[in-house]
């Protein structure tokens, strides 16, 4: 595995890419608002969908699985970040969050 940057939720930059890497189920419930997502399974066969010149700040429920990806990424040659404590970090800084069942975005 490739050497990655951890950031926390504040240092990732207004208008950054960010990729979540959950399961469709989790996704649907709530995610950061403008994320693009990839779950970590699909990485391999879809990270073309990425822009490797763009920062890539991956997220995930807690971290676990965003380190992952971040290192995969890294070693493909993506600039790419784990963001610390993921989308529970996300949602405990009240930041910009969506969901896609019509309902208050939360994390589960």
């Amino acid at each position: 595995m490739s050497d990655f940057e951890t950031v926390a939720v504040t240092e990732v930059p207004e208008g950054a890419l960010i990729l979540d890497v959950r399961e469709d189920f989790e996704w649907v419930e709530g995610h950061a608002a403008g994320a693009v997502h990839i779950p970590l399974g699909e990485l391999p066969e879809r990270f073309e969908e990425l822009d490797m010149d763009t920062d890539t700040y991956v997220i995930c429920r807690t971290g676990g699985r965003s380190a992952q990806a971040a290192a995969w990424l890294t070693g493909m040659g993506f600039a790419a970040f784990n963001i610390a404590g993921g989308s529970d970090a996300w949602l405990e800084a009240k930041l910009a969050m969506e969901s896609e069942n019509g309902q208050e975005p939360t994390v589960r």
